[in-house]
């Protein structure tokens, strides 16, 4: 594999989430895109995002917010910064409703970089997404692309209309990660279990289904492994996943999804899993901190030697690798 710089390229929508619960009306800056970007940010990962903003008060508030991301030249673009109106339901579920603009300029491009991120609306909305799929197509030798679909039937449209955008963006990317909503949205007839295989076909070498509450799946032609989610109090689901993508994609910094051990899927699962349940237990898409990370990790390693140790408390199994 080639040698690349140790950094991100994140490509895709920003917008602010008008939050809408019960209470009250917030604004917030949003996108699953710019949120993977904010999360490698705080993660201490040095990350570019190619966006498209408008020169407006919500273009500046997601800029300021993205303070520590690079935005590539020509994000700041757009006529009007795109918004997603989120109704929060008792459950904690978040339902949404988009007015978003997409495209990216003629000549957008992107740093040499060790993964190249994107997914969500951005991969499918016209004209942006010819445009990702092009800068797709360029990365360079060495490149780890990662691809998170994200789906959106409300702004994409139907699934007939969608399937073959998202097998070709999959078609070029190393890591595809997809949520249990996802799987079922693109592929019906398929379980979870039949899914997996059924992308890692399409030519990505490592693909993950998260399962809410029920943790995640990790698998590779060979491996397949997984891991149950932390066990939090869930205040809201907002940014759970694109939390546990960044956290994906900062472990692909150090680890080669061509060459994955058993080990490795479990350490990244669990990294992420620990992530996602910082954020579900916060309000808003509240991405954590490295430290806060490290921490949540640690605590749990704690919690298993303790559970180990005590003679009088049963322990669960381990996730165990098997084939797809």
């Amino acid at each position: 594999m080639t040698e690349m710089p140790r950094a991100v390229c994140v490509i895709g929508e920003a917008l602010i989430d008008i939050v809408r619960t019960s209470d009250a009306t917030t604004e917030l800056p949003g996108g699953s895109p710019a949120n993977v970007a904010y999360g490698l940010g705080l993660l201490g990962v040095d990350t570019t995002f190619l966006t498209h903003l408008g020169d407006d008060e919500r273009g500046r508030l997601i800029a300021e917010h993205l303070a520590g991301v690079r935005l590539a030249a020509g994000s700041q673009s757009a006529a009007r910064t795109s918004t997603a109106a989120a109704t929060i339901g008792a459950t904690g579920a978040a339902s949404y409703v988009f007015d978003l603009d997409w495209s990216l300029p003629a000549d957008a491009s992107t740093p040499p970089a060790r993964v190249l991120h994107t997914g969500s609306i951005a991969s499918f909305l016209a004209p942006g997404a010819d445009t990702v799929r092009s800068l797709l197509k360029a990365a360079e030798a060495g490149t780890i692309v990662t691809y998170d679909p994200n789906i959106r039937p409300s702004i994409i449209g139907s699934r007939d209309d969608n399937i073959g955008r998202f097998e070709a963006m999959a078609s070029l990317a190393s890591v595809v990660k997809l949520s249990d909503e996802d799987a079922a949205w693109l592929y019906p007839h398929l379980t979870v279990d039949e899914v997996l295989p059924q992308v890692l076909a399409l030519g990505p070498r490592l693909a993950i289904v998260t399962l809410g509450g029920d943790g995640s799946i990790l698998a590779t032609r060979e491996l397949r492994v997984q891991v149950p989610s932390a066990r939090v109090t869930v205040v809201d689901t907002i940014g759970a996943g694109d939390t546990y993508m960044a956290s994906l994609v900062y472990s692909l910094l150090d680890i080669d999804p061509t060459a994955v051990s058993e080990a490795e899927l479990l350490g990244m699962g669990r990294r992420a899993a620990a992530a996602a349940g910082i954020t579900v237990s916060r309000a808003g898409a509240d991405l954590p901190t490295l430290a806060e990370v490290e921490a949540a990790l640690e605590a749990l390693a704690e919690s298993e030697t303790e559970l180990e140790t005590d003679p009088e408390t049963e322990t669960a199994p381990e996730p165990e690798a098997d084939q797809p």
